[in-house]
């Protein structure tokens, strides 16, 4: 296995738990009555269930068909790491607000969305780092 390859693969199980992360997350939410409404919220599931298994699977070693037809491993990767730091910002803004709601704990209790955002925060920071360095370091070493 080659140096990229083991990155890449690390990128992958990076984003395979930043994914699961936000999946439970956003179900969380969902079962609590937060979100856009019943069916958008469900369609942003699906669509978070499904980015978890293919995101991974396109990271972790080079897909001929995929490269061939639509973009480079390092390519995507890039894109990735690029739309995970609007994500962080996104996430930001509701950590930096001047009020913010609470939720209930899934272990009793309640969370205010200032500190579930920053563990949100956390993740995607140390994910997009692992990928960043996939994406974006030297392939010959």
């Amino acid at each position: 296995m080659s140096a990229a390859d083991a990155r890449f693969g690390v990128a992958a199980r990076a984003y395979l738990v930043y994914g699961i992360v936000y999946w439970l997350g956003g179900v969380w939410l969902w079962l609590h009555d937060v979100g856009r409404g019943p069916l958008a919220s469900v369609a942003w599931i699906g669509l978070g269930a499904a980015l978890v298994v293919v995101v991974p699977y396109l990271l972790r070693r080079r897909r001929p068909w995929f490269e061939r037809w639509i973009l480079s491993r390092r390519d995507f990767a890039r894109i990735l790491a690029v739309l995970m730091v609007f994500r962080v910002l996104a996430v930001l803004r509701i950590v930096l607000r001047a009020e913010t709601a609470v939720v209930a704990a899934p272990w009793g209790g309640v969370v205010s969305y200032r500190v579930g955002g920053v563990a949100f925060v956390l993740v995607t920071l140390t994910a997009l780092a692992l990928i960043a360095r996939a994406a974006w370091a030297d392939e010959t070493g």
